[in-house]
């Protein structure tokens, strides 16, 4: 936590994130996983991710068009970041799985366990985070698949093509990749 606290530009992205007022909202997977493995590889600079990640949970309002407006505000807000903006709610119909329960129950459904991570923060400007599979894998620079993504050949084939297309072992060659 004290690595996010500590980096300005990371905070200032979740406190910008954080002014939309999203109910259940999460900064999640890269923006979290790749501070960790720039640091536990000794990078003095960040990896640029190529999106930031902000995920939220509302059954009221599930139109795509509401997450771009939502990205539009962020854009004027820092429009030097990379925004996505998805509403979990309303996820489960593209990626063709039972609805989810929450933002946190989709973010342990992420492909990876060390991608299954999010932060936000309270109102009273304290981080929090969410890592549903812990972070002992994100940690030890192991990349493995979920329990969920394992639960069929379809999911595992996602995780799979996520590892090649990602190419994360290019960037941070310490970390193991467990095939399935």
């Amino acid at each position: 936590m004290k690595l996010i606290e500590n980096d300005e530009r990371m905070m200032e992205i979740i406190k910008a994130a954080s002014q939309l007022n999203l109910p259940d909202w999460w900064i999640c997977a890269g923006f979290v996983r790749s501070k960790i493995w720039d640091t536990v590889h000794g990078f003095e600079n960040s990896t640029d991710p190529p999106d930031v990640d902000v995920i939220y949970y509302d059954q009221e309002e599930i139109s795509e068009k509401t997450e771009k407006e939502l990205e539009a505000e962020l854009k004027r807000i820092l429009p030097d970041v990379p925004w996505s903006v998805k509403n979990e709610a309303r996820m489960h119909v593209k990626n063709h799985i039972e609805p989810y329960t929450s933002a946190e129950d989709a973010i342990s459904k992420f492909p990876e366990t060390a991608t299954a991570l999010g932060v936000k923060i309270d109102k009273d400007n304290n981080l929090i985070l969410t890592a549903p599979w812990g972070v002992d894998d994100v940690i030890n620079l192991e990349l493995k698949p979920t329990p969920f993504i394992k639960e069929s050949e379809e999911r595992t084939a996602i995780y799979r093509e996520r590892v090649i297309k990602k190419n994360w072992k290019g960037i941070w060659e310490k970390i193991e990749v467990f095939q399935l």
